[in-house]
């Protein structure tokens, strides 16, 4: 964990011959801070890619009636070509720092100051708020992120899909499984007395709203962690078809109110979505919200898990999906148990696909690993042995070319097809795991 590594940055520190003992604690900290410095030093050129697609990338917030029941995500589209405006910062606000550190279980100072050094200054490789701008319907995706993550931390991927025409809804989950979210309550006397206090956030908000965080919830002392996870997995799917439905709204030119009060305008998008076309993506526990999701959303075309953690399914979902899956997975995070629940999903009349990428880690999927230098990104196995650039072009390019086979998309994806079948030097056909015949 971040926590054993920055402890073992300092007991490197302390009993180096060349180590003067700080003065002060402040001082402590650039030491420590310089170790992480030195693993981010080995790479180059560090930050998220940009998306190869023939569209610019826009990208706005949208959160939907305010409470904890609303529908809350990143979207990002196709946009026109501005000089006006501006790529937001990846991490959206402080509180995400806390929240990564209440899931990495390390101290919130620590982090913050860590997390703030390593990434506070990436910027996500979309324009906020940009004008949409389509030639034509486009088809949707919502995506899941995965277990102590949020809304952001998978644009690499889903701006590469929007850039290839795509409108991509990335869900901000409140199940207590992203590391951090808000909502806002209605505004009551003790608020009053602390209007003078600084938003924390860069999106207006009315005025007589108060915002509220939701922070990653640790399983308690001696609770059963499948009853936490397959609650939690069932609200993932419904906030994932929550955002369909008022995705589906804003095509249909429902006037919508968003609680942002970002300046995106959301009438520019009545009748720009492609709604026989939609698809259900998701890393790790969002892979789990994917299967989920098709089994309680016919609209859901077909869907993509990345590296799917299957822990939080009952068995019942399994015979009930009936939906093309293609399971895109990494090398070093999944084992035979594991395994064995994706090939419950196998099927003689839907197509259900697996491919395995080389040189691999569960963490080549969000941004994380672009971030990290060489050396400190395996560290903390947010990098594997393969060129990170060139892992995510794999899964992204064999997600389009499944896209368009089962969305029936008339585009050139099709060139990677090939892909679907593992049929690359990087990429394993199935699995690496080896899984008994008796365990499925």
């Amino acid at each position: 964990t971040l926590k054993h590594t920055s402890e073992l940055a300092l007991e490197w520190i302390t009993k180096s011959p060349t180590y003067i003992p700080p003065r002060k604690k402040n001082e402590q900290w650039k030491y420590i801070l310089g170790f992480f410095a030195m693993g981010n030093s080995c790479s180059n050129h560090l930050g998220i890619p940009p998306a190869k697609g023939p569209n610019q990338v826009g990208c706005t917030d949208f959160m939907m009636d305010h409470t904890a029941q609303g529908s809350f995500f990143r979207l990002y589209y196709p946009c026109q070509e501005t000089e006006k405006a501006e790529k937001p910062d990846w991490v959206p606000s402080m509180e995400y720092f806390y929240g990564l550190a209440d899931f990495m279980k390390i101290n919130r100072t620590l982090s913050e100051k860590i997390f703030e050094y390593l990434f506070g200054s990436y910027k996500i490789p979309a324009y906020m708020d940009a004008p949409f701008k389509s030639n034509e319907k486009c088809p949707v995706v919502i995506f899941s992120h995965g277990l102590g993550a949020f809304r952001t931390l998978y644009s690499a991927i889903c701006a590469e899909l929007a850039s290839q025409g795509f409108i991509v809804a990335s869900v901000e989950h409140r199940d207590e499984s992203a590391s951090a979210t808000f909502y806002f309550h209605e505004k009551t006397e003790p608020d009053l007395t602390q209007e003078s206090l600084p938003k924390t956030s860069s999106a207006a908000v009315q005025d007589d709203l108060v915002k509220e965080w939701i922070y990653y919830r640790t399983l308690k002392r001696g609770e059963r962690e499948f009853p936490l996870r397959n609650k939690q997995v069932k609200q993932r799917a419904d906030e994932c078809i929550l955002a369909l439905d008022k995705l589906t709204e804003i095509h249909s030119g429902v006037a919508v109110q968003n609680v942002l009060q970002t300046q995106f305008d959301w009438t520019t998008l009545e009748n720009s979505m492609d709604l026989c076309r939609t698809a259900v993506m998701g890393h790790s526990f969002g892979g789990a919200t994917v299967i989920e999701a098709l089994c309680k959303e016919v609209k859901f075309k077909c869907g993509v898990a990345l590296d799917a953690w299957m822990f939080p399914l009952d068995d019942e979902v399994f015979p009930r999906v009936k939906q093309p899956i293609f399971f895109i997975n990494s090398e070093k995070f999944q084992w035979a148990g594991n395994i064995s629940r994706m090939k419950k999903l196998d099927s003689e009349v839907v197509q259900r696909k697996m491919i395995t990428i080389r040189g691999t880690v569960h963490q080549s999927f969000p941004d994380f690993t672009f971030l990290t230098g060489n050396w400190i990104g395996k560290l903390l196995k947010l990098k594997g042995e393969i060129d990170p650039e060139l892992a995510i072009d794999l899964s992204n390019k064999a997600t389009l070319a499944f896209l368009q086979r089962h969305l029936g998309l008339e585009k050139d994806f099709n060139q990677w097809d090939p892909l679907i079948d593992g049929q690359d030097e990087n990429l394993i056909p199935g699995t690496n795991v080896i899984v008994l015949q008796s365990a499925i």
